[in-house]
């Protein structure tokens, strides 16, 4: 393959996680303090690799609407800024009928701590979305209706039952729970964080679904790429490449109803765990008067407001000791933009006293050495990338290529013990290929002309200026020294922050057991050496 491939005892022996205690720290794995790390490649075998993901079909009993009437369906709760506030969205009613008056049917949520009387209840708001053409021949769509609820006043890390629905038609969900987030405080943290992107709706991603739920995650944060509903034309045919797909049509179309398919796949987890989205390529979804992000906007709630950004493609939010920043290539970016400003006044914000961990989540990857979408958000990363570094930005969580890679901490392309840990998990289960070659492959670097992503921006990617095997050139000769590990398979990442020092990560392929990890690392802070915002 033209790198370098070593195989590591992880690769030979997977190490299960049930063993460890919150307590458990730099015992048996290795720390970010023994790096940077060799590079290594794991190799491409049969019984990790799969290729093409086929989509579940719209009858298959995984996805098809089992609910009658106005009784919820693609139930889901999200955090707001904080430990007290959560939302509940979920959908009623069938989607292509207008509903001249969504509010007609009430949102309301019954809730009470588990075990008791669910004597509380909450009202919210609710919406319906249309997906438009401005062309003849292409079907339109209309949501059912979308409910909103912010339920708020709650204790920290206590587990709640709630129902959602409206009880004055007897519309009312079964019970689910949820478990609200610690305080913000150096000490506490959710226990399991499960963090993957490009999930798709393919019995890969059900796979992956059924493994976050067994690895017994307290928060999920998905990186982009959910529902490829704008795989298909407005008739609900079908193709397998986005980039490629029904270019003789006036606009890119996108077939609504699957996201209804994907909200129902997604319910018996997002009902349960608290579950923070990010926009995609996938969900720019264009139609009518330019707009983008309609559905995506739409179908979640965000804690936007509360996090002072005025869109939903950027936000902020805490969990327990751990501060998340979520960005957008997919709006303006550039240091006089909205976000920029919104982004730095927002880790001016950040007290490193309760919330010491800074991590950053956006769809595509600035540290992906695979040579699919290889720096494409390179404009994104010229704009930003000084910014989350003078901040002392811990970890980043990136999709969008389809593999599983880790970095050493890097900045600017060079090893920097202060840099993020960059770390591309959009290996959830999308229909699309999945990354096999890498840039540093022989003959494999990309035409530079090429690799610009049209949604982001121009080009910013020119050759390397320095680094003894990639000094002027586009591509590396081999695994770059950043790049710690990188793997093709289906799967997802879980984070356990352990302390205000440590945090395991780890990565579970879907061809394993769910408790298995395939890598796995403890990230560790060094706040004295490199803590500069």
């Amino acid at each position: 393959m033209g790198c370098l491939i070593v195989i590591s005892l992880h690769l030979i022996m997977p190490l299960l996680l049930w063993s460890f205690t919150p307590d458990h720290v730099n015992g048996d794995f290795p720390t970010t303090l023994q790096g940077p790390f060799a590079p290594i490649s794991a190799p491409l075998a049969s019984k990790y690799f799969t290729g093409n993901a086929i989509d579940l079909p719209a009858d298959d009993d995984q996805v098809g609407r089992n609910v009658e009437g106005f009784q919820p369906e693609q139930i889901s709760v999200s955090l707001s800024s904080n430990y007290d506030s959560v939302w509940v969205s979920w959908i009623t009613g069938d989607s292509q009928v207008v509903y001249d008056e969504p509010d007609s049917v009430a949102s309301v949520v019954q809730y009470g701590v588990s075990g008791y009387a669910m004597d509380y209840e909450a009202r919210g708001y609710s919406t319906v979305y249309t997906q438009l053409y401005p062309f003849e021949g292409l079907q339109n769509y209309t949501s059912g209706i979308i409910h909103h609820v912010r339920l708020t006043g709650l204790e920290p890390a206590t587990l709640y039952q709630y129902q959602c629905g409206d009880p004055s038609i007897e519309a009312m969900s079964s019970v689910f729970y949820f478990r609200t987030m610690p305080v913000s405080s150096p000490t506490d943290y959710p226990p399991r964080i499960a963090v993957v992107g490009d999930l798709g709706l393919t019995q890969n991603s059900s796979t992956t679904v059924d493994h976050i739920l067994t690895n017994h995650a307290d928060l999920v944060v998905l990186v982009g790429g959910l529902s490829y509903a704008d795989m298909y034309l407005t008739n609900g045919t079908s193709s397998d490449c986005y980039a490629f797909s029904f270019s003789d049509t006036p606009i890119h179309e996108t077939y609504q109803p699957r996201w209804d398919c994907w909200g129902r796949l997604m319910q018996t987890l997002t009902a349960n765990v608290p579950t923070m989205v990010i926009g995609g390529k996938h969900e720019i979804e264009p139609q009518v008067d330019d707009q983008i992000f309609v559905s995506y906007s739409s179908r979640f709630a965000f804690p936007s407001e509360e996090s002072g950004s005025s869109s939903t493609l950027y936000y902020s939010f805490n969990a327990g000791g751990i501060h998340f920043v979520m960005l957008s290539p997919y709006t303006a970016f550039d240091r006089s933009s909205d976000q920029y400003k919104w982004l730095e006044t927002d880790l001016y914000n950040v007290d490193r006293g309760q919330t010491p961990w800074l991590i950053a989540a956006w769809h595509p990857s600035w540290y992906s050495t695979f040579r699919e979408q290889y720096r494409a958000a390179e404009c994104m990363r010229v704009e930003m990338e000084d910014l989350l570094y003078s901040y002392g930005v811990d970890i980043v969580f990136n999709g969008h290529v389809h593999a599983y890679e880790r970095s050493n901490r890097v900045y600017n392309y060079t090893l920097d013990p202060c840099g993020p840990v960059y770390i591309t998990v959009g290996a959830g289960g999308s229909r699309e290929m999945m990354a096999i070659t890498h840039a540093d492959d022989p003959g494999y670097c990309p035409d530079p002309s090429l690799t610009p992503d049209t949604d982001i921006g121009g080009f910013c990617a020119f050759n390397f200026t320095s680094g003894s095997i990639s000094a002027g050139k586009f591509c590396w000769d081999q695994q770059p020294e950043y790049s710690a590990y990188r793997e093709t398979s289906f799967g997802h990442g879980i984070l356990e922050v352990k302390n205000d020092t440590y945090a395991l990560w780890s990565w579970h392929r879907n061809l394993e057991f769910a408790e298995f990890a395939g890598d796995i690392v403890y990230i560790v802070r060094e706040p004295e050496r490199c803590l500069r915002g």
